[in-house]
């Protein structure tokens, strides 16, 4: 796997879980922000949003993530990308909540976490902008 570019998001973003059932908030918008995410599986809905738009009663939340995005678009079949980030984090013991879309992936990182993040990711040949 070649050195990867990923770019550091400045937002912060919480990753809420709600049921199917509920449907998409009024709050949540897929513009509101560079990286959002609204996926299904069964009865659950996990939601990808900016902090400062989910309110304080929007179901179970976790907040403080800042989004490091892969540098794309990447080659559909490459392999191992993901795996070159999260290797390095969690050997750094930095846990991470995943996004990938057609084109590149994203890693979700508790911000307090940030700059060991960073730092793991650099140690790996990896570039962190």
């Amino acid at each position: 796997m070649p050195a990867l570019r990923l770019l550091l998001h400045p937002e912060r973003y919480a990753v809420v879980k709600l049921r199917i059932a509920d449907g998409l908030p009024a709050w949540f918008a897929l513009d509101a922000a560079p990286v959002t995410a609204a996926v299904r599986r069964g009865d659950e809905l996990s939601l990808v949003a900016p902090e400062d738009v989910v309110p304080e009663d929007a179901g179970l939340v976790e907040r403080g993530f800042r989004a490091l995005e892969v540098t794309g678009p990447l080659a559909f079949e490459l392999t191992g990308v993901m795996a070159s980030i999260a290797q390095p984090l969690a050997d750094a013991g930095v846990w991470i909540f995943t996004l990938a879309t057609y084109d590149t992936d994203v890693v979700l990182v508790p911000e307090a976490k940030i700059e060991t993040a960073k730092a793991a990711l650099r140690a790996a040949g990896h570039t962190v902008e």
